[in-house]
């Protein structure tokens, strides 16, 4: 069987992605075959796109970390799934296809109430945040949290995951629409960074005190503001670097505050880690987006065929929310 996907051509800008056919994947022991209805697009894909970030050895060199669609044949050993199910997930390469392997213990049910293209905007994303903000950041009802880039996909659902669980939230953001968007989420406090300080919005917002959680995706002078503005025994989560990773910092504060600063990638992490996050996802998150208290925030769709328009409007950062391709 054949299929449509998205090759990268040669490394460079959103030009070299082109549509081209192929042979469809054949689901192996405990993996299933979907076929993609729609499939997220992230940073991640971009940097592969540059050349920045193969994918893992053993994954599809085609781009795409989400997918949903749904179940058309399982590999031996599936036990949850059956043929037809509706199903999103997480996966390490190959989801700018028409069809894609998805290891089983990766995939969870459409969240009742979204449509196929949200659900699409959700593993990937979900996964991160809940991993970084609330695993490995260790976010709690009544701390306050940071959220750099606000409008991103990352950052919509930060923002709302963490007021649902009870935490204050403040974000920032780079336009009035896009620091209105933050508000609308569930923001106590959108900073615009192009024309204030969130350093000192962070220190006003609490009272002095600091944010608890800080999840940044652009590093570079950030971190050193970070440090600044993070609260006594504060987490600083890195997971990104957009303004880059390589910075002069003074530590001294980093001890003196007792901080943490740490940071994580999903793409390469072992399959069992990412099945016991589905499931731990699937307990905390699913059930918030089900309520109604989280919702997906969709910017555009394009077709598969155009993908690097998709990544043309990623790279300009000119939307809020998630961008999805439907093949």
């Amino acid at each position: 069987m054949d299929m449509r996907y998205i090759e990268i051509s040669a490394y460079g800008g959103p030009e070299v992605l082109r549509e081209t056919r192929g042979p469809a994947p054949v689901a192996g022991p405990g993996e299933l075959l979907v076929r993609v209805r729609a499939a997220g697009v992230n940073r991640p894909d971009v940097a592969q796109r540059q050349g920045l970030y193969a994918p893992p050895p053993g994954a599809s060199a085609i781009p795409g970390l989400e997918v949903a669609g749904e179940i058309v044949a399982m590999g031996e050993g599936v036990a949850r799934w059956h043929l037809g199910d509706q199903v999103c997930a997480l996966v390490s390469g190959g989801g700018y296809a028409e069809y894609v392997n998805v290891p089983a213990r990766q995939a969870l049910p459409v969240p009742r109430g979204l449509s196929i293209e949200e659900a699409a905007a959700l593993p990937e994303t979900a996964f991160t945040v809940w991993s970084n903000v609330f695993q490995r950041g260790g976010l709690t009802a009544g701390e306050v949290m940071l959220v750099h880039g606000g409008s991103s996909g990352i950052g919509t659902l930060a923002i709302q995951l963490g007021r649902a669980l009870g935490a204050r939230v403040i974000a920032t953001a780079g336009s009035v629409e896009k620091c209105e968007a933050c508000v609308a989420l569930g923001a106590e406090v959108c900073v615009n960074y192009r024309d204030a300080d969130f350093v000192a919005a962070v220190r006003e917002f609490s009272a002095g005190r600091g944010a608890d959680l800080i999840l940044d995706m652009v590093g570079g002078d950030y971190i050193q503001r970070n440090i600044q503005c993070a609260a006594e025994d504060g987490r600083i989560v890195q997971i990104a670097f957009l303004q880059g990773s390589a910075v002069s910092l003074n530590l001294m504060p980093l001890m003196l505050k007792r901080l943490t600063l740490t940071g994580s990638t999903l793409r390469a992490r072992p399959e069992s880690f990412k099945a016991a996050l589905a499931t731990s996802v699937e307990q905390n998150v699913w059930p918030l987006i089900e309520a109604g208290r989280v919702k997906v925030v969709l910017a555009k769709r394009f077709n598969l065929a155009d993908a690097a328009e998709a990544h043309r409007l990623m790279e300009s950062s000119a939307h809020i929310g998630k961008i999805v391709l439907v093949p």
